[in-house]
């Protein structure tokens, strides 16, 4: 199998400056959410909202992100990578001031719906750059190496919040928001075309259908769409629900969570590391289901240390091994989702991206009904880790013994 589409100037082998920008511009959903994470109880008095009225800022955003991707994703299909992604982030740093100056939580939600919108264009399009580039475990590789680089902004943005709490409030994060967006615009120029002008697709509406046909009739990509979705959704559940409970469950600092908060987007990015090595020798497919299963072992353990009332030195360690199993799965899921969809990578990242945000939205609300608790925080992470494990198994790997990757079947608007 070919490990590289040839496009113009993009190289076989990934320099150092196109990871980092490529995983920078994937970093819009961190960024969009870690950043003012510190000030969310903050933002929620001085805007007289409820705990929930504030935790739904992220759920908008998160809409945003899933719904702008189905768009975007299957544009850049038609008229190349670039273009979709520049007016993205350049739409992303206007918001983001648009933001800063809300005067209510009704207008900051529907700001931060427009916000996910945006910055659903970095997000979708370099999973898409990187299917136009690379197969196989080297594409499971680069997605796993970029999570490492995409890592830092989970662990720098909340400790970022914090420190900008001592010298401004949530409005000023959203400045901040809008001053890192405009350097990821000039990024942007930096980076190659990767969709050669004769793959790119013609025939409007007809054309878009039969590419989600195309996708979702593949049983490999649903089961790793409905797991990477699934899972997702305990990292936004662990998201919007940990600042109330260890600012207001345990009573550490906004900057005490913040360091709380980075040291576990340290595990994360760590394990995206350890699966692109363990991949040098073993394929994606005994790394997901492995993953799945550790990552839900270590939730159900999680869920434990909350019901038993532990004390935070307990709670704590338990929490980090939570976090950071998240990434052992997700880059292969991601992988295996896209491998037999050159001819609609976009189309195909598009739905791979959305569903998980759109059920992280959704989730991450129900998951603090009954109050922004540690148990209903850790049963939410537990279970939705054992159904995404549950669906890798039983779904995903099924179809791959069925077909292999370079099945050309599923991939029937290829010709």
């Amino acid at each position: 199998m070919s490990e590289i589409h040839s496009a113009g100037s993009v190289p076989a082998r990934p320099t150092r400056r196109l990871l980092l920008v490529m995983g920078a511009l994937s970093t819009f959903g961190p960024l969009s959410i870690d950043l003012y994470l510190p000030a969310l109880p903050d933002l929620a008095r001085q805007l007289h909202a409820s705990d929930s009225a504030a935790q739904w800022s992220i759920s908008m955003c998160l809409i945003g992100l899933a719904t702008g991707q189905l768009f975007i994703g299957p544009l850049s299909d038609r008229i190349g990578r670039k273009r979709p992604l520049f007016v993205g982030v350049a739409m992303y740093a206007v918001v983001s001031l648009l933001c800063a100056v809300a005067p209510s939580m009704a207008a900051l939600n529907v700001l931060r719906l427009l916000q996910g919108l945006a910055g659903s264009a970095g997000t979708v399009i370099v999973g898409a750059m990187v299917r136009d580039m690379y197969e196989g475990q080297r594409m499971a590789r680069i997605l796993s190496l970029l999570m490492l680089v995409g890592g830092i902004a989970p662990i720098v943005a909340p400790v970022l919040g914090g420190q900008l709490l001592y010298v401004t409030d949530w409005r000023g994060i959203f400045v901040t928001l809008g001053a890192i967006s405009v350097l990821l615009l000039v990024a942007v120029t930096a980076l190659p075309e990767t969709l050669r002008p004769e793959l790119r697709h013609v025939g409007g509406l007809r054309r878009v259908r039969e590419g989600f046909t195309s996708v979702v009739r593949d049983r490999v990509f649903v089961g790793c769409a409905l797991g990477s979705s699934v899972g997702g959704a305990a990292l936004f559940i662990y998201i919007s629900v940990s600042a109330f409970v260890l600012e207001g469950g345990y009573g550490v600092s906004p900057q005490a969570f913040s360091f709380i908060f980075g040291v576990n987007s340290v595990g994360l990015m760590l394990s995206g590391y350890a699966n692109a090595l363990l991949l040098r020798r073993l394929r994606p497919e005994p790394l997901l289901v492995g993953g799945a299963l550790i990552a839900a072992g270590t939730g159900v353990f999680c869920l434990v240390a909350a019901l038993l009332h532990a004390p935070l030195a307990v709670f704590l360690p338990a929490l980090f091994l939570t976090v950071a199993t998240g990434g052992l799965a997700s880059p292969n899921a991601t992988a295996l989702a896209l491998v037999r969809h050159s001819a609609n990578a976009g189309t195909a990242a598009a739905l791979l991206g959305s569903s998980g945000f759109l059920l992280g939205a959704l989730l991450a609300p129900a998951a603090s009904l009954g109050g922004a608790s540690a148990v209903a925080m850790t049963c939410g992470i537990a279970i939705s880790r054992s159904m995404a494990w549950a669906a890798y198994r039983f779904i995903a790997i099924p179809g791959r013994r069925e077909a292999g990757p370079e099945a050309p079947a599923r991939d029937a608007t290829a010709a």
